[in-house]
């Protein structure tokens, strides 16, 4: 192979780690418009470093090099095989992220205050999962750990903010009789996400006892978990003579994802003053209608954006491309006296990994101000 077209080669594998290396690069930079000027100013003066390289060694083919163009040339080969390197790592990171990462369990534990918490619940422990994915699972020893860590936590209710499956109610059988090792002395509840409809959509749409017959069989897998699955409801939850008001939602997401969540019908009965946590699949349901509803409710949990299973979150850092999609992607968020948590999921999609977005089971205790 000529110089020139060894040069030609070269540059074609520069733009590809160019481009895996801006985005991994780009959750460092806190999304910092400045960080893309530097870094594409960079990239454009190493890519006319090459055409300016390829025209010197064409133009001298013989004699003595000049030094300008070994300078160039240095410089551009220091920047790709800076790039190489990273990308090495960044590599690594997925690899290890396809293996043991997606089953990397955290616990991510949070306290939350409430002036007009009933006292019997101050201290009360919640654990909250989401997006469990089990057509995606490839390991029942695995998630067992992950069940096994949330039975350590000893809470007192234990809450899923739906997607059980990814496409079909079956999905699940594998893994059932590990869930159903889950207890909690106030019960276990959960709501369906936009994933746990899917399989109706194979069916006929006027075939309405097939459909019918499909939801019912996906509620006992609920029951066999020991979950309760919640659709448009509310239960009483009592302890030492004080109530709260657990509420459920069916699936209600911005855009192109079903919209069967019926908040109105979920609270009809519960009295004003009560004090309620809402499990509702997607967070943009707070925004759309949960914020601004007559009806306060005091904390919802939500899951859905898995963390896009891609980011950064450490040291106070928190990044991942979903942020563009969902202004609510991950964490707790505050308006006025009202609280969201967004889970970062259980379990995975489509990608079979997680880097830097670890699988979560969030522990919530709540305490009275």
């Amino acid at each position: 192979m000529s110089g020139l077209g060894f040069l030609v080669l070269l540059l074609i594998i520069y733009l590809g780690f160019d481009i895996y290396t801006f985005y991994g690069l780009i959750g460092i930079s806190a999304d910092q418009p400045f960080f893309y000027f530097i870094y594409w100013s960079i990239s454009i003066v190493v890519l006319v470093d090459f055409y300016k390289v390829s025209k010197d060694i064409k133009r001298h083919k013989e004699g003595v090099r000049p030094l300008s163009t070994n300078l160039l040339l240095g410089f551009g080969y220091a920047v790709f095989v800076g790039k190489i390197v990273f990308s090495g790592l960044l590599l690594t990171q997925e690899l290890y992220g396809m293996t043991l990462g997606k089953y990397e369990y955290t616990v991510d534990r949070i306290k939350l205050s409430f002036k007009d918490l009933p006292s019997a619940f101050d201290g009360f422990k919640i654990i909250q999962i989401s997006d469990i994915h089990a057509g995606s699972f490839d390991s029942i020893k695995d998630v067992r750990k992950g069940i096994d860590l949330m039975m350590q936590q000893e809470a007192d209710l234990i809450l899923f903010t739906g997607d059980l499956v990814n496409s079909n109610k079956n999905e699940i059988d594998p893994y059932i009789e590990s869930f159903s090792n889950l207890n909690a002395a106030y019960g276990m509840y959960s709501v369906m996400g936009n994933h746990d409809y899917y399989g109706l959509y194979r069916i006929p749409r006027g075939d309405h006892s097939t459909k019918s017959a499909y939801l019912d069989d996906f509620n006992k897998k609920h029951r066999k978990m020991g979950f309760t699955l919640m659709n448009n409801t509310s239960v009483l939850l009592s302890k030492g003579g004080e109530s709260i008001r657990l509420i459920g939602v069916e699936n209600w997401g911005a855009g192109p994802f079903p919209k069967k969540g019926n908040l109105t019908k979920a609270i009809d009965g519960v009295a004003q003053d009560e004090f309620s946590i809402l499990m509702s699949h997607d967070p943009t349901h707070w925004d759309h209608h949960v914020i601004d509803h007559p009806k306060k409710i005091h904390l919802t949990l939500s899951g859905h954006t898995h963390g896009m299973q891609f980011g950064i979150n450490f040291l106070g850092i928190k990044w991942s491309p979903v942020k563009y999609r969902y202004k609510r992607w991950m964490g707790l968020y505050k308006s006025s006296d009202q609280y969201l948590y967004v889970n970062r999921g259980f379990g995975f999609l489509a990608w079979p990994g997680r880097v830097g977005m670890k699988p979560e089971i969030t522990v919530i205790e709540l305490k009275k101000s």
